[in-house]
């Protein structure tokens, strides 16, 4: 086979739409984590609970999984149809799949969560801001990729 296996215009262009795709999935994830913490803020502070923040964060968070794994797997297909070689930019693969199983593991520790004193709040908590901290590092690898 010869690469890239689609034409450079088109690669070019899907490059770019996989960084701006994943930017807004990104900021979503930023806004999820501001209800989190807006939620967790009234919990610790033993004030009335925002239904309607934990109402949003809860609907949008099997949606953000979802986002953020097909993000992940668009840029595998990118660098696929690209290069065929998984490895051209290894440090912004690893960041990828570390941010993907980290989101897939606050996906399934959300899911264990029962009740006000759950054990498993702290843990999302604090996978969810790990989660923050891996996007931007991703971005950052990605703006490398890009230029």
């Amino acid at each position: 086979m010869q690469y890239p296996l689609i034409n450079r215009e088109l690669l070019v262009n899907l490059r770019l739409a996989h960084g701006i795709y994943n930017s807004c999935v990104m900021l979503l994830f930023f806004y999820q984590g501001w209800l989190g913490i807006t939620i967790r803020r009234a919990r610790t502070a033993k004030a009335p609970l925002p239904f309607p923040v934990i109402k949003r964060h809860r609907l949008m968070g099997p949606v953000l999984t979802i986002l953020g794994v097909l993000g992940f797997f668009i840029g595998f297909t990118v660098i696929l149809l690209h290069t065929g070689n998984l490895l051209e930019y290894p440090s912004h693969l690893i960041a990828g799949v570390v941010l993907v199983v980290l989101i897939l593991a606050t996906f399934i520790i959300s899911r264990k969560i029962k009740g006000p004193d759950s054990p498993y709040r702290t843990p999302h908590f604090i996978i969810g801001i790990t989660i923050l901290c891996f996007y931007l590092v991703e971005a950052f690898l990605g703006l490398g990729v890009l230029f």
